[in-house]
């Protein structure tokens, strides 16, 4: 495709698909409210939505035998999750602030996550076993939402792990709930959400495939494409709605989208998809992002954990760690 064409309509797909992945987003949130969902079973849906750009566009690469662009644009998102959802949220915000108990409850599946993640992609485990070791914990941690509190408050009487899952739950939904208010689908919800998913996967395959032309005319290092370049675009609608929520003061919200959409990338975007065509030979450059992927994530949640959120010093740090990153893959390519 010649340049002149496919840079307009990379540009032209990349606005179109986040526009309607707002558009997704609100009317997902809607039907699951009708459907009775849990304000963390919402959060958990309207991440899966946001993420429908860079999810679609890691599973086009992955599928058209682009192995690093497919990696890099779910390492490379996820990397950016942190530095833009938490780091920046925390910066403008002043400071965003977390209970310890949610921190540590959604924060082991996100380390369990990032581990599988980086032993999948040096090739130490098949993507099939990254998947069901991933794939698992996600399930168990979807199913903790949702489950009953009268049987949680009923193993609570007797166990002491069970008390202190409890009150973690309880307190992520109180934090949630505020956050979180959605009014009940009409009849035309499910139509909108049908129609803006479809727009959502046809304008991120396109902003894949054009990205994919203009970086091999350019001879841009596929890692660099998709670590970077996609990866920042397709996180976008992520990044204004955690700035949102944490002006105001909304920390547990931030945090479930930030952790959240970076387990669903992995699992949705990378794993399932690499488990069905493969994820190609071990790659340096992707064993390198997925290790800063692990590494931000760890010392993220030390500090969340220690401060009991993120100041407005540790935003920054987070910050200038991702434009590190970029440098040093940048470098790493040259």
């Amino acid at each position: 495709m010649p340049v002149m064409a496919a840079a307009p309509l990379f540009v032209l797909a990349a606005c179109i698909s986040l526009a309607t992945s707002w558009l997704l987003v609100s009317r997902l949130e809607r039907v699951g409210e009708r459907l009775g969902l849990s304000e963390a079973l919402l959060g958990m849906v309207a991440a899966l939505a946001a993420d429908a750009p860079e999810i679609t566009s890691a599973i086009t690469a992955l599928l058209t035998h682009q192995q690093r662009v497919g990696a890099g644009v779910v390492l490379g998102s996820n990397v950016f999750n942190l530095a833009a959802l938490l780091g920046l949220g925390a910066m403008v915000a002043g400071g965003i602030r977390f209970r310890r108990r949610v921190v540590i409850l959604a924060g082991l599946l996100a380390l369990w996550i990032a581990a599988v993640c980086l032993v999948t992609v040096l090739g130490v485990l098949p993507p099939g076993a990254g998947l069901a070791l991933a794939g698992v914990a996600l399930l168990g941690y979807v199913a903790l939402l949702g489950a009953d509190r009268r049987v949680l408050r009923r193993l609570a009487v007797h166990h002491g792990w069970a008390h202190w899952l409890r009150a973690a739950v309880v307190e992520e939904e109180r934090d949630l709930e505020s956050a979180i208010r959605v009014p009940r689908a009409g009849r035309g919800d499910l139509l909108a959400a049908v129609i803006s998913l479809v727009v959502v996967v046809a304008a991120s395959v396109t902003m894949e495939r054009t990205a994919s032309d203009l970086g091999a005319r350019w001879r841009v290092p596929e890692i660099v494409i998709g670590g970077l370049v996609l990866a920042a675009v397709t996180s976008l609608p992520n990044a204004v709605a955690a700035v949102y929520l944490a002006l105001r003061g909304r920390g547990a919200a931030v945090l479930s989208i930030a952790l959240n959409s970076n387990a669903l990338n992995v699992v949705v975007g990378l794993l399932l998809p690499g488990a069905v065509v493969g994820l190609g030979g071990a790659s340096s450059l992707a064993v390198l992002v997925a290790a800063w992927y692990l590494g931000l994530t760890a010392v993220t949640l030390a500090i969340a954990h220690r401060q009991g959120g993120l100041r407005r010093p540790a935003g920054a740090l987070i910050v200038a760690a991702y434009g590190v990153f970029v440098v040093w893959l940048l470098i790493a390519t040259l």
